[in-house]
């Protein structure tokens, strides 16, 4: 169980009767150049795509987020659209996210690698994934940079 610096439990949840305010999730105003506007569209391509899976952001009861995830051809998982809202950023819930998030793929018997990409002058996700042992591929994916993690353990490991 992650927590904030906040003390707020964070967790993903499939969406449901929550989805308007999954939708609802925006984030700053600077950080629209590397996400998009609303966690709307996010949802649209879960809808839509048959790709991706989208997961609400919970602090306790409180949404606050959204991520999606995917399994590639290749067997490879996938973390996308990964935005936090603005008016809960800095809190270190994006942290808290995204290792849950690891450790919820990491659990799924297939999984043996995660994916992301993100914008290369996006510096702060950068950082984040760096922190939590995403290493680059040398890829670069519709101008993104893709990290991955490798040599995943399973918890009963």
């Amino acid at each position: 169980m992650k927590t904030d610096r906040q003390g707020r439990v964070v967790s993903l949840r499939e969406i449901g009767d929550d989805w308007r305010a999954v939708a609802d999730v925006a984030p700053l105003d600077e950080q629209r150049e590397f996400v998009a506007a609303l966690a709307a569209r996010y949802l649209l391509l879960s809808d839509r795509g048959e790709v991706w899976r989208s997961l609400g952001i919970y602090a306790n009861e409180d949404v606050v987020g959204h991520v999606m995830w995917a399994v590639d051809d290749d067997g490879s998982h996938w973390i996308g659209g990964f935005v936090v809202d603005g008016s809960q950023q800095g809190a270190g819930i994006g942290r808290a996210a995204m290792e849950t998030m690891v450790t919820w793929l990491t659990e799924k018997p297939a999984c043996q690698v995660i994916r992301l990409s993100y914008q290369p002058s996006n510096k702060a996700a950068e950082k984040l994934y760096q922190s939590l042992g995403f290493v680059p591929t040398g890829e670069i994916d519709d101008g993104e940079t893709v990290v991955e993690l490798k040599g995943l353990r399973r918890p009963e490991e």
